[in-house]
């Protein structure tokens, strides 16, 4: 495997900020103020498809999208191998897009080849997408992109753009996507056309979105029941079916762990129980990354009133379980930690806290001066781009320009094989 060349790097997010396009040229900005009348019904049935998982990225992928409700029933995707000619059929569901007359149209693809290229088109529409699955085992150096409190303004489809432009094999949004506060699902909407629009990457292949909530999915922010996130649970719940937490597992050799922090699920009690045994079950993996909202170190908000619960009851089994590497978001600014363990920096077995979401909103952090526990921090727009190269993996924040601002780098637990 080559190593890590930082100069390659540099010059992949130097490139111009172009989007490829899937069955046509790029479409324009999506109207910021949609209205559910005739006109609406008109759009392009499929111009808020995007692709997410709620198993093994390796074998699996869930196509979705919102838009009016089909009267013919048995819709189904035809799928095949990019190389392939024999069309497989698997069928689609719909379920309510809460606030609206419009429907969520879902189809979960199995038993896929790992590491292989896919088209497919939605029942008789001519138009054809692409993607791909992940790797079986972390043979080879793949890369992805997080980011959180983003937004459907400018600035939110500057790093769009940007992170398509990375060629990632996914994208995570740890909260604040949309900023609909559970009660707009117009705005929420806008949010998936905006993704739909931009999340292609350089081979025309669509980028799966993967998620976690923050305050601004859920009406009333804190400690409220489901209903209250009825936007992002209508397109999110294939993965938190059950729970507002859970864990993505890419074969043996990347697990993402997905938390709740306090929207719909209280940190302390069940959550902390289930991820402790999340944790210790995945010791041997190489490669375990944990992202939330709200941060256990803020850079912005007052520690005394942020965080409290985060630091209480999780970060002792980040610690324990080694898990070294935890991004979180909420704050609006750029944020790299120390490695820390117990507040304390411990630069051989501390946690490195990455953060702290400003894909499309922005605040003035405070500096490392004001607090200790922080490395460095900037009030700048940026997306984190982690590449992953057998047991070392790269964290790269990249500014609205994409430029490099800050480059951490972090070990896994064991080599991948």
């Amino acid at each position: 495997m080559s190593p890590f060349n930082r100069r390659r790097f540099l010059g992949t997010s130097l490139g111009g900020l172009s989007v490829a396009a899937l069955g046509g040229s790029p479409r324009s900005g999506v109207a910021m103020a949609l209205e559910f009348d005739e006109a609406e019904k008109q759009r392009d049935s499929l111009d808020s498809l995007f692709l997410t998982w709620r198993r093994d990225p390796t074998t699996t992928t869930v196509i979705q999208w919102v838009g009016e409700s089909r009267p013919d029933a048995g819709l189904s995707i035809q799928y095949a191998p990019l190389d392939g000619q024999v069309l497989q059929m698997a069928p689609v569901i719909t379920k309510p897009f809460p606030g609206t007359d419009l429907k969520v149209h879902r189809c979960e693809l199995t038993g896929l080849t790992p590491g292989s290229e896919y088209k497919f088109q939605v029942g008789s529409s001519p138009r054809e997408f692409r993607f791909r699955t992940m790797p079986a085992t972390a043979t080879n150096e793949f890369r992805f992109v997080t980011g959180g409190d983003a937004g459907i303004g400018a600035p939110a489809k500057t790093s769009n753009a940007l992170a398509a432009k990375q060629d990632p094999n996914f994208v995570v949004m740890a909260g604040d996507l949309a900023y609909d506060n559970g009660r707009s699902p117009e705005t929420f909407l806008t949010f998936l056309r905006n993704h739909h629009e931009s999340m292609v990457d350089s081979q025309g292949r669509l980028i799966p979105l993967v998620s976690t909530l923050g305050n601004h999915e859920v009406n009333g922010g804190y400690n409220q029941p489901r209903s209250a996130a009825g936007s992002y649970l209508s397109v999110f719940d294939a993965l938190f079916e059950e729970t507002t937490y859970g864990v993505l597992d890419f074969g043996d050799y990347l697990s993402l762990v997905l938390l709740d922090t306090g929207h719909l699920t209280k940190v302390a009690g069940e959550q902390t129980s289930w991820l402790e045994t999340t944790l210790a079950e995945r010791e041997d993996h190489p490669h375990v990354l944990v992202l939330y909202h709200v941060p256990a170190y803020p850079s912005y908000r007052d520690p005394e009133a942020t965080g409290e619960d985060q630091r209480t009851h999780w970060c002792p089994l980040f610690e324990r379980y080694r898990v070294n590497t935890v991004l979180e978001h909420h704050d609006h600014t750029f944020k790299r930690s120390h490695p820390l363990t117990d507040g304390m920096v411990d630069e051989k077995n501390g946690v490195l806290y990455l953060g702290d979401g400003s894909w499309g909103k922005l605040r003035s952090p405070k500096s490392p001066e004001e607090r200790p526990y922080l490395a460095k921090t900037s009030e700048m727009y940026h997306i984190t781009v982690h590449e992953i190269q057998g047991n070392r993996r790269f964290h790269a924040a990249l500014d609205a320009e994409g430029r490099i601002a800050d480059l951490a780098t972090t070990v896994g637990k064991r080599s991948s094989t």
